[in-house]
């Protein structure tokens, strides 16, 4: 039998966004965070364009030949992701990131989380966010193995 994660179709959809955030954790002095992160601990932030790519899995159905209609998955990605980030500042609009460094990781997480809400049970698959082109996180969850 087929683990879970290997059973069915993938589809993919992209998105872009713009947020703008300064990587700073509560529990370290502002030496610390300096040190930790760099230029991209600036106080005063700094912006990045996200590309973001979710890709959701299933089977296809038989009658509409899709594994999830992209109009739904449009209208999820644009309330799980771009209403709540795009053109935000990160760390002061969007209340996740008052406790949570906004660090790409972190971003990953909370975007899972949202979309894991709007989505039928078990098709979220995995979510890519492309800081830059070289910084990329892949997040798949919790994933659990069965013994």
């Amino acid at each position: 039998k087929q683990p879970q994660s290997e059973i069915g179709t993938r589809l993919c959809r992209s998105g872009l966004l713009a947020a703008e955030h300064s990587n700073e954790s509560k529990s370290l002095s502002d030496e610390e965070n300096l040190k930790l992160f760099g230029k991209c601990n600036n106080p005063n932030g700094h912006g990045h364009n996200y590309k973001v790519v979710v890709t959701v899995r299933g089977e296809i159905d038989p009658t509409s030949g899709m594994v999830i209609n992209l109009t739904d998955l449009k209208a999820y990605m644009q309330e799980a992701i771009m209403e709540p980030l795009d053109h935000k500042n990160l760390d002061k609009d969007v209340p996740y990131f008052a406790d949570v460094v906004s660090t790409t990781e972190n971003v990953a997480v909370y975007i899972w989380e949202n979309l894991q809400k709007r989505l039928p049970a078990g098709a979220l698959y995995k979510v890519k966010v492309y800081e830059t082109d070289q910084n990329i996180v892949v997040y798949k969850g919790e994933e659990t193995t069965s013994e």
